[in-house]
């Protein structure tokens, strides 16, 4: 921890001299001759990253690589901007308690994913692991015929290893690609991406979907502690076929239905839902969150095989312990392997879902890289359209289906997925 606030103070200080003589600054990689940049903005208290073209502009943190703001749709009269930001960032108070709360927003990457309050042999891994609260070094930034595509580095030590974070954009999407090569890492590790959602004030106007699921399943712990000033509203440990149909925690009250939010206020809840195995076609995965007050779909596509399930991190007020002070309002949409978000142990050791044949960690070998590829963008949709029926691929296109039958197409690459090439 105290290594750990010393780097972001030091990576901190140096951002701030480059942005007061308004440049990007440079320093040498130690032990390296080749420069690193860094940061080119402060935004939201946060030195940051950023890689734009002409339809999307992001930035990533350096410390711990969260992703946002992103800017979608930037070439328009009505940008939009989907990705939730802490309404801490720019608070002076007590220490968080926990690093990955300092620059919280947005996507980012973590591993191993979840809380990791428990050792596992001698590793002692923070929340969401070091990839999400450790300073990444940037590499470069370069634009290829219509691709633009930023690198970057982190070297951790709780399991000796290395992650390079590449980012894509393509000219005339309204897309984000992203590829984490994990190199050096040997054993389980659960992992996956922890996109965060910023959510509308309007009840039910944020209408999900996801491609067939094998079943959902309730948190089966306590998730929001009374205790520590912290309320949930899902029954605990319940297995559901539909978003439209989760228990609730009160006695002869109807399912909640969580394909429709924001919901029940005061609330903070946790569930994961397991996608169906990958098909023959390699077809991927997908999850969508309409914004009918706003007028866009949100999706996330995934290979299935990598990463099984989304775990759903939905906030709606309902903590009121520091940071959170009863304000926090998001919704987190977290495509991932993994036990819930219990961390190592729980994720490694036989737990209600592993012992059903779902995996929920990765097994990495130090003889091959492994790359986890994921693809995030936003379409406009017309009012009318609510929700997503399905998602239709064909070369450099998906095209989504309401109920209904209205189809609106967009320009992506999703073979990334399957090739990791643009």
């Amino acid at each position: 921890m105290k290594l750990t606030k010393y780097l972001f103070r030091m990576v901190l200080c140096l951002a701030t001299a480059c942005t007061a003589i308004g440049s990007v600054g440079y320093a040498q990689d130690s032990g390296s001759e080749n420069k690193v940049t860094m940061a080119d903005k402060t935004i939201h208290a946060q030195p940051s990253y950023v890689l734009s073209n002409s339809q999307v502009e992001l930035a990533v943190t350096l410390l711990g690589g969260h992703m946002a703001p992103v800017t979608f749709y930037r070439d328009t009269s009505e940008p939009i901007q989907p990705y939730h930001i802490s309404p801490w960032q720019e608070e002076k108070g007590p220490e968080m308690p926990a690093a990955v709360l300092v620059p919280l927003r947005g996507d980012f990457f973590c591993m191993p994913f979840g809380g990791n309050s428990e050792a596992v042999g001698s590793e002692k891994h923070p929340p969401h692991g070091e990839v999400a609260s450790s300073p990444w070094i940037r590499k470069v930034t370069e634009r290829a015929g219509s691709v633009s595509h930023t690198s970057m580095t982190l070297e951790t030590t709780a399991r000796v290893g290395k992650v390079t974070k590449d980012i894509y954009l393509v000219d005339n999407q309204n897309v984000v690609y992203t590829k984490h090569t994990i190199e050096g890492f040997e054993g389980k590790v659960p992992l996956g991406h922890h996109a965060t959602l910023a959510m509308s004030e309007q009840e039910n106007s944020v209408h999900l979907a996801s491609s067939p699921i094998r079943f959902g399943m309730t948190y089966p712990g306590v998730f929001s502690d009374p205790k520590q000033g912290e309320y949930q509203s899902l029954e605990p440990g319940k297995h559901w076929d539909s978003l439209a149909h989760v228990p609730v925690a009160w006695k002869g009250q109807k399912d909640a239905d969580l394909s429709r939010l924001p919901a029940r206020q005061g609330h903070a809840d946790l569930v994961q839902i397991y996608n169906q195995p990958a098909d023959a076609h390699q077809t991927p995965a997908w999850m969508t969150a309409t914004f009918t007050d706003k007028g866009y779909v949100w999706f996330s596509l995934k290979d299935p095989s990598v990463l099984n399930s989304t775990v759903f991190w939905i906030e709606n007020r309902g903590r009121h312990g520091y940071p959170w002070l009863g304000r926090n309002h998001c919704l987190g949409l977290e495509d991932v392997t993994a036990y819930f978000a219990d961390g190592l142990k729980a994720s490694v050791e036989p737990n209600a879902i592993n012992q059903q044949g779902i995996k929920t960690a990765l097994e990495l070998t130090k003889k091959t890289p492994t790359e986890i590829r994921y693809i995030q963008g936003v379409v406009r949709v017309p009012q009318a359209f609510q929700v997503v029926k399905t998602i239709e691929f064909s070369p450099g296109q998906i095209t989504l289906v309401s109920p209904d039958g209205q189809r609106v197409s967009a320009p992506v690459n999703h073979d990334f997925l399957n090739t990791g090439k643009l």
